[in-house]
């Protein structure tokens, strides 16, 4: 293991051992603290993530862009603060730390027994989400996982979130899509991270009026299993409560070839996404490329094993 994947490692392991046993108010300010140092630094991430906001707010003043990451770099802290606090909430804290709307599209859904896939963005904090599904609804999901490196670092992640409740499975090896589509035959629930695409094969969309790729993986297991496909938005106020939506379910098109209704329903999916990235830009946590445009052919998804969470 590298010294760079060691400190990694070792920053990750000091979070979820050190944070999670501090008073919430006394996390709050580190989150914010660390976040402010972050963005006056004005590193890569921070740089990336206000040129990702000028294409969600176009024709925003360099001064409003400023405002926007600060911002967003809060939130993106208070992700972190809150994941590496959430194994030792209460399960009264993760019941009242989250109130979605528009549930009974999953609770329908998941009443008639074909499946349900829910395709989220990076927004706030999906992992809180996702407990408050296990922990408040009784439900358990299966999701996928980006395998970090190092691996002891994937590992932590693994533990993390089946401490949650989630079944996880690695992005990598090619079996996780046939896991998956067996889960839904069964009527189970598939929780996605879907605005990033990982795997250079998939689906170009339109998103903020210009060329991006997304996964073609939730499309596809709608189709093949007939499981609902469920956008899913999420969003901080200031309050310590995380709001959400679900929106409608994505309909699948009666005609076209597996590869148009594919890009069909990727799209629907990018337009819900982009809903509830417009209105709460500053939660969006992408500090990656994301556009074509923007993509280093060497640095392209699926070139590389870092960038998503």
């Amino acid at each position: 293991m590298s010294a760079r994947d060691r400190l990694a490692d070792g920053l990750y392991g000091a979070g979820w051992s050190t944070v999670k046993k501090l008073p919430e108010p006394a996390a709050v300010r580190l989150g914010r603290t660390v976040a402010d140092v972050a963005w006056k630094r004005r590193g890569a991430g921070v740089r990336r993530l206000e040129s990702n906001y000028a294409r969600v707010v176009p024709g925003a003043s360099p001064e409003r862009l400023a405002a926007l990451s600060r911002a967003g770099m809060r939130s993106y802290l208070r992700y972190w603060m809150e994941s590496f606090r959430l194994p030792a909430w209460s399960r009264e804290r993760i019941e009242d730390g989250f109130a979605p709307e528009d549930l009974h599209h999953l609770t329908d859904g998941m009443a008639a027994g074909k499946g349900v896939i829910l395709a989220l963005p990076h927004l706030a904090n999906w992992d809180l989400a996702g407990a408050w599904v296990t922990t408040k609804l009784g439900i358990p999901f299966t999701t996928v996982a980006e395998r970090l490196k190092p691996e002891t670092l994937y590992d932590r992640f693994v533990a993390y979130r089946e401490g949650l409740g989630m079944e996880v499975l690695p992005h990598s090896g090619g079996s996780a899509f046939g896991t998956l589509a067996r889960r839904l035959r069964d009527g189970g629930l598939v929780c996605l991270v879907a605005d990033r695409d990982l795997s250079a094969s998939g689906v170009e969309v339109d998103f903020f009026g210009e060329t991006a790729r997304m996964p073609a993986g939730p499309a596809l297991l709608a189709q093949q299993t007939g499981a609902l496909l469920l956008p899913v938005t999420l969003w901080y106020d200031d309050s310590p409560v995380m709001r959400g939506r679900v929106h409608p379910p994505v309909e699948m098109p009666q005609t076209g070839t597996r590869a148009e209704k594919t890009s069909v329903m990727t799209q629907a999916l990018a337009d819900a996404f982009a809903t509830g990235i417009a209105d709460h830009p500053e939660d969006w946590h992408m500090l990656q490329r994301l556009w074509l445009k923007d993509l280093d052919p060497a640095k392209a998804p699926g070139a590389s094993g870092r960038g998503a969470r």
